[in-house]
């Protein structure tokens, strides 16, 4: 275990505290906070499975509103707390050490503008090829979060139209739709996430508004990566 205090994924201004032993935050983490609407009116959002906080440190550069992240694993809900005290974002972003699927019956409802969540991605069954470190399991497999439990979590804590934004994998999409309708979310924005040109799409963003009218846009690709394998300049814009 190597716990190791890093630069920001491109925020030359911002650390983040890191541990060999998890589940690593990557570019994904800093894909959403670039991908959700974010207006001046809003004055509070959650982060789901916040992991050692890159998604709130990001978001916090972008808005004043109060941002929570709740993290299940003490030690990676750790790692947050020092992220957070190192960059001094105590004032803004408040940690909550719990299970979101326990912790938002206890929430009013109607309390949160935005919510965010980079979920685990792969479904888990008893067959499942999982990584036996529990941590990584966790993060990577529908153990203790699945899309069902997230949209109906985000469906009683967000206020009316106010909205919720997942990274996740395109072959799920349809899926993630219609968990969302299912939940009263009405997707509004898809955006796929290509290596390089040429290549797949391995990476999907995707925003739906409680209580939202019809009508989705299906914004333009973007490609992490050019030929030589660095940064594209788009995926550059969004570092400080």
């Amino acid at each position: 275990m190597t716990k190791v205090k890093n630069y920001l994924l491109g925020y030359k201004k911002m650390y983040i505290v890191q541990d060999t032993e998890f589940f690593n935050f990557s570019l994904d983490s800093v894909l959403l906070p670039n991908f959700v609407t974010l207006n001046k009116n809003i004055s509070k959002i959650m982060d789901i499975g916040c992991g050692n906080a890159p998604i709130p440190l990001i978001l916090s550069t972008k808005t004043n509103a109060e941002i929570v992240g709740v993290e299940i694993q003490k030690d990676l809900y750790d790692l947050a707390v020092e992220s957070i005290n190192i960059n001094k974002k105590e004032n803004q972003i408040e940690l909550i050490n719990a299970d979101i699927n326990e912790l938002y019956m206890d929430i009013e409802s109607d309390t949160y503008d935005v919510i965010t969540c980079n979920p685990p991605y792969f479904k888990y069954s008893g067959n499942s090829n999982i990584n036996y470190n529990n941590h990584k399991t966790i993060a990577r497999h529908e153990i203790m979060l699945n899309l069902d439990k997230l949209f109906k979590i985000s469906r009683k804590i967000l206020k009316n139209n106010g909205v919720v934004a997942i990274v996740h994998r395109p072959e799920r999409l349809v899926e993630i739709i219609e968990v969302m309708k299912k939940n009263n979310i009405e997707p509004k924005r898809v955006q796929f996430i290509y290596p390089k040109i040429n290549k797949k799409a391995n990476i999907l963003l995707i925003e739906g508004v409680k209580n939202g009218k019809p009508g989705l846009e299906i914004m333009s690709p973007l490609y992490s990566h050019n030929e030589c394998g660095e940064y594209t300049e788009e995926i550059k814009r969004f570092f400080e």
